[in-house]
């Protein structure tokens, strides 16, 4: 869906129109104000999910910031392409002022040494660069989302051009971070892997791992009597055992769709399912939903017989 066009009050009033107009659109109900001076239509607004908001909170902040801006962490990974987990609102940029690290007008300012900064744009805007913003998620924010960044960023993203990086590029920019950053970059890191096939494989082995079950093979293919079956998300070999992330994004987009409809793509799912049990595992099949909450998920992992190694971390 085309992302709705910003109405901004100072263009507005600048081409002639009563800027109040736009206040009293607002009250009824036609226009929403996403940031002050900001609106959309509220039509727009509204159709849009949530995830997908957030990008047009980073353009208003750059619209009406006064200053040049340098856009950092979560706010930076988005217009990188970079997955985010949760819900985002707060628009985060860089300061080498004192008293970073305030919130006013739904932007966050983290002091940073800006003269030592590695800055690029990237589609209009001035961002912390693709090393830099990630290392930055793992240093600051859970593992779960620094392991979902590193996954995907040690693969090329080709519908935006851009190559894969390295384990040993990424570990080359730690000299910004504290130790304790440095140990919580590291154990991400380490435990990163650019087979992980989407943000939702990601985050479930990073559950996984946080919750003390045994690591799975990534990808495995397997091939019956048929000849090739498919690859699987998880397999756990020794234990007869394979999971399968369903993102449900393959029912819904084209390029996953490629000409076919919805059931038949069910269809086929079961088909490949069939022949996958027919080899002797067992299969089982979570989604976004089971990953709301990581103790519901290793409860799940747990009644299906996944194996633990140890018991669960904090």
């Amino acid at each position: 869906m085309p992302q709705p066009t910003l109405i901004l009050t100072s263009e507005y009033a600048r081409l002639g129109g009563d800027a109040r107009q736009l206040a009293r659109l607002q009250a009824a109900g036609e226009l929403s104000r996403i940031r002050q001076g900001v609106y959309v239509p509220a039509a727009e607004w509204r159709a849009l999910a949530v995830w997908e908001r957030y990008p047009l909170l980073i353009e208003a902040a750059a619209s009406t910031l006064r200053s040049t801006t340098v856009f950092c962490r979560q706010s930076a990974a988005c217009v990188w392409g970079v997955p985010l987990l949760g819900t985002h609102t707060l628009v985060h940029a860089c300061t080498d002022d004192g008293r970073g690290g305030r919130s006013r007008a739904g932007v966050r300012r983290h002091r940073v040494n800006t003269e030592s900064l590695e800055i690029e744009e990237r589609s209009g805007f001035l961002v912390t660069s693709r090393t830099r913003t990630v290392l930055d998620l793992a240093a600051f924010e859970s593992f779960e989302q620094a392991v979902v960044a590193f996954d995907h960023v040690l693969k090329p993203d080709r519908s935006r051009g851009l190559m894969a990086l390295t384990k040993h590029e990424l570990a080359a920019g730690l000299a910004p971070y504290t130790d304790a950053a440095v140990r919580r970059i590291h154990a991400a890191l380490e435990f990163a892997d650019p087979a992980s096939g989407s943000p939702g494989e990601s985050l479930s082995r990073a559950y996984m791992q946080r919750t003390g079950f045994k690591r799975p093979m990534l990808q495995s293919e397997i091939r019956d009597a048929g000849g090739f079956v498919g690859y699987l998300d998880f397999e756990w070999p020794e234990d007869g055992l394979a999971g399968e992330f369903d993102g449900m994004v393959k029912y819904q987009k084209d390029e996953y769709l490629r000409g076919r409809s919805t059931s038949q793509v069910v269809i086929e799912e079961k088909r490949r399912e069939d022949r996958i049990r027919a080899t002797g595992r067992r299969v089982i099949r979570w989604t976004w939903s089971d990953l709301a909450d990581p103790r519901k998920f290793a409860a799940f992992l747990d009644l299906a017989g996944v194996p633990r190694v140890r018991r669960p971390s904090c």
